[in-house]
């Protein structure tokens, strides 16, 4: 980690091309269990667009843990584990079905730290959607590198879930679910799907449920609940979630804020989010 020269990494970029189809969306539903209604010509919900501009590595350039090895677009971080740490979201215009877009995707900061359990370190990319010249989402995206845990290290003590929801859901998470998540954006990361390295390799209960499925959830909720689209939306994973046990989808509004969270079996905060419907 030491050797890597962060100016040579900052504003690097590349864009990637793709036709918004309808197909990716429906199969979202089914994943969902939902009726599949979306059709070209409907608004992309928020945070589906992580259903397109897939990228696709030969197996021969994928890493340990399947994600694409590290130097390409991303930095060539020496910490070998690699996850979706939270992300912020400002929604200019809806992304229609159908339409061509294009998404321009740039490194905009690497920062060293050390952690509870070691050093880490954070790189937020900047991903900014467009149809036609009309820029549509901007997202910052967190992803953080760390160590691989030490059989006999202490698992941190998670902070707890709010207890003044107004609304709360239950997700009961499968192999299923999470395999066709993974499929519809083809993420190889096998912590989703290889229990034996979920639990021997990075240290997890079982399989882990997807932070980003789990954002998704949350502006789901958010969405329904307000009768339309949020023009803000952040998330943080804080703890994480497995398909061992069920999950609390949770929330509480506040004008025209809402507050979400993602409590765990064991009470804990798993993610926490906030949607905002204020005007521009």
């Amino acid at each position: 980690m030491s050797n890597l020269n962060v100016a040579d990494w900052l504003g690097h970029s590349e864009i990637y091309e793709d036709q918004l189809r309808a197909e990716p969306a429906r199969f979202m539903e089914a994943t969902l269990d939902r009726p599949q209604r979306l059709q070209t010509g409907d608004t992309l919900p928020p945070l589906w667009h992580w259903l397109y501009f897939l990228e696709a590595k030969p197996a021969r350039e994928l890493g340990r843990d399947g994600h694409p090895r590290k130097g390409g677009f991303l930095p060539p971080v020496a910490l070998p584990r690699r996850m979706w740490a939270g992300g912020r979201f400002t929604f200019h215009a809806p992304l229609q079905l159908g339409k061509a877009a294009r998404k321009v995707s740039s490194i905009h900061s690497i920062v060293h730290k050390e952690g509870r359990t070691g050093p880490l370190c954070f790189v937020t990319v900047l991903h900014e959607i467009y149809t036609g010249e009309t820029l549509a989402w901007t997202e910052e995206q967190d992803i953080v590198y760390r160590e691989d845990p030490s059989p006999d290290a202490p698992i941190p003590k998670p902070m707890v879930a709010p207890d003044n929801a107004d609304i709360v859901e239950s997700v009961s998470p499968t192999q299923v679910m999470l395999f066709r998540y993974s499929a519809l954006t083809f993420n190889g990361h096998r912590i989703h799907y290889d229990v034996d390295y979920a639990r021997d390799v990075e240290g997890y209960e079982g399989l882990v449920f997807h932070g980003p499925l789990t954002a998704t959830l949350l502006a789901d909720l958010a969405t329904r609940s307000f009768g339309r689209q949020p023009r803000r939306f952040s998330f943080k994973g804080l703890a994480p979630l497995t398909t061992n046990h069920d999950i609390k989808l949770e929330a509480r509004r506040e004008g025209t804020t809402m507050k979400l969270w993602a409590r765990r079996h064991d009470d804990a905060l798993a993610m926490q989010a906030e949607a905002d419907f204020s005007e521009a």
